[in-house]
């Protein structure tokens, strides 16, 4: 493609750097991104393709700018309060780089209008901030054959990867199950620090233009997990799952939000500390520990000894799994997760199956890290 003087006035950096340059500009303007969500991590996603020159990005949003939104959504401002976001967006990006087409959807991204929205980009960034529109993206690119950049944040964690490309893994080889309703903490209480979308969204960018221009390695197969707070990431690695791939309709499910995080209490299930945990494995009487989180996140960090079985196992069966025939119902079984949530359902699914003496390690191994205590 041509370039005008101007635009080879706004992209002189890009020219100029050695592996990139014209070359890698042409292959920006000839492509296309949608990007699903214009919040926390939407926001930087579009300011900084629009910035680079990607030829057309799309924007799907249905929801207004808040005075909550501008903490972290820092394409807006106060005077944009109540106004549609894809508006907004629209317009400050048209500014930014007016050499571009910037297309907007006021819609909420569904089964029904999935394939129309998709059609006319290559590449799909997932900036939404709920499992159900994250599993329904994922879906909609296995089945129209678009590559995903994804991106989730909570409190002081990000996770970064690039999915359905060149027949690599899926977002349901990373997390094969939604969880439930029950599974998922108070909309009313989560937090997450500012900066953080940023960070996070500034990596899915940069993913988007490695993928369209073929430059460094891309995060197929892999997942960048940052911690905020210790200034620390890790690549673990994801395989694929062809299961995975057997996506022949989209269904637009639909997960209650909770209205209240406490955990019913229940005299055959115990809430444990850490410490009390770690006091329990020093006696070794009787005790079995299980942990029910992805096998990507037990490549990590886990608490040994452990057995190991996913909570999708749980929720995929209405009888539970069953457990190795060496625990008894009478044995003591601590069971942990990330942060005691996951931990939580499998002992009511155990419960159910009869086993009397089970104990959530509240916080999960988040707080056993916390307090100290080692990992295997």
């Amino acid at each position: 493609m041509e370039f005008s003087t101007d635009e080879k006035r706004q992209y002189q950096r890009h020219f100029s750097l050695p592996g990139f340059g014209s070359k890698g500009q042409d292959l920006l303007k000839r492509a296309s991104v949608l990007v699903i969500g214009a919040g926390g991590l939407g926001c930087p996603v579009l300011q900084y393709l629009t910035a680079a020159g990607v030829g057309e990005i799309g924007i799907v949003d249905e929801d207004i700018v808040e005075f909550s939104n501008l903490q972290r959504q820092v394409l807006y401002s106060h005077e944009d309060i109540g106004k549609l976001k894809v508006e907004v967006a629209s317009t400050k990006l048209k500014q930014l780089n007016p050499y571009i087409k910037i297309s907007s959807f006021a819609v909420r991204f569904n089964a029904s209008n999935a394939k129309t929205l998709l059609d006319n980009f290559d590449i799909v960034i997932d900036g939404t901030d709920n499992f159900d529109s994250r599993y329904l993206i994922n879906d909609a690119c296995v089945l129209f054959d678009k590559v995903l950049i994804y991106g989730a944040i909570n409190q002081f964690n990000g996770q970064v990867s690039v999915f359905n490309l060149q027949n690599g893994p899926t977002y349901r080889c990373l997390f094969p199950h939604p969880p439930s309703g029950n599974a998922l903490p108070s909309c009313s209480e989560i937090g997450v620090l500012g900066v953080l979308p940023g960070i996070i969204g500034n990596f899915q960018a940069l993913e988007a233009i490695k993928v369209i221009t073929g430059v460094g390695e891309v995060l197929n197969g892999k997942v960048l997990l940052y911690d905020a707070l210790n200034q620390k990431s890790q690549i673990v690695t994801v395989n694929p799952i062809q299961k995975s791939r057997e996506i022949y309709q989209l269904s637009d499910q639909v997960t209650p939000c909770p209205t209240h995080s406490k955990i019913k209490t229940d005299p055959m299930i115990t809430e444990i500390e850490p410490k009390v945990f770690s006091e329990m494995i020093e006696k070794q009487e009787d005790l079995f520990v299980l942990d029910v989180r992805e096998d990507w996140e037990r490549e990590v960090a886990m608490i040994a000894p452990s057995i190991h079985i996913p909570l999708g196992e749980f929720s995929s069966s209405s009888s539970g799994p069953e457990l190795p025939s060496e625990i008894s119902r009478d044995d003591n079984i601590v069971i942990y997760c990330k942060a005691g949530v996951r931990s939580r359902m499998a002992c009511e699914v155990l419960q159910e199956k009869g086993y009397k003496k089970l104990h959530n390690l509240s916080g999960g191994i988040l707080k056993w890290e916390a307090d100290g205590f080692p990992f295997a």
